[in-house]
């Protein structure tokens, strides 16, 4: 086994122990167990705990917002569907098994206060998400952009914080109810402008 595939085995295995246990309950002997790397070699791909933490998180984010946007681009005819897609690819998210709510939500609410890292990789995973939803928001409101997209993180982190604490799997069509009226005002405010104009 060569740097690169260990590397590989103990983030996949650091993945599925932090987002099932959280970030301080797991300590590297759980990784090295469950990935099969010895000890010698982790510490030779991840020279701390906190470095590991911050690769698992940046790899998640790149492979959830990856997920979305392909979900997205496939299900979606036309602007208006693609931010509704959006919310249909969560609920297909909040079905899966083991759904534990947003990584970077429970990094956050563990180590943001304390661990620079963790707060600015949760930072760039929202910001992230934002310019996401900003492209979508521009594409289906022209004009509105920017403030559609704010209303809409809202309602997307609403959705996936009372899918995971309630469990309740009628969070992301309550999620896509929401952002359909926002649309919809959005919509409103951008015609009375043109008409204004």
């Amino acid at each position: 086994m060569d740097d690169e595939e260990a590397s590989q085995r103990v983030l996949d295995a650091a993945e599925a122990l932090f987002y099932e246990r959280g970030l301080q309950s797991v300590g590297i002997d759980d990784i090295r167990s469950t990935s099969g790397v010895s000890l010698k070699r982790l510490y030779r791909c991840f020279h701390s705990k906190q470095e590991l933490v911050t690769a698992y998180l940046d790899r998640t984010d790149r492979r959830w917002r990856a997920a979305l946007a392909n979900y997205v681009r496939s299900a979606a005819e036309d602007p208006r569907d693609a931010i509704l897609a959006v919310f249909d690819w969560l609920g297909l998210w909040f079905a899966e098994p083991g759904f534990r709510g947003c990584a970077f939500i429970n990094a956050h609410g563990e180590l943001g206060e304390v661990s620079p890292a963790v707060a600015a990789a949760t930072r760039r995973h929202k910001e992230a998400l934002l310019a996401y939803l900003t492209q979508l928001a521009e594409q289906a409101v022209p004009g509105a952009g920017r403030a559609l997209a704010n209303q809409l993180l809202l309602v997307v982190e609403g959705s996936i914080v009372t899918a995971a604490v309630h469990g309740a799997s009628g969070a992301a069509s309550a999620g896509r109810a929401a952002a359909a009226a926002l649309l919809d005002a959005a919509e409103l405010s951008r015609t009375a402008r043109l008409h204004r104009d």
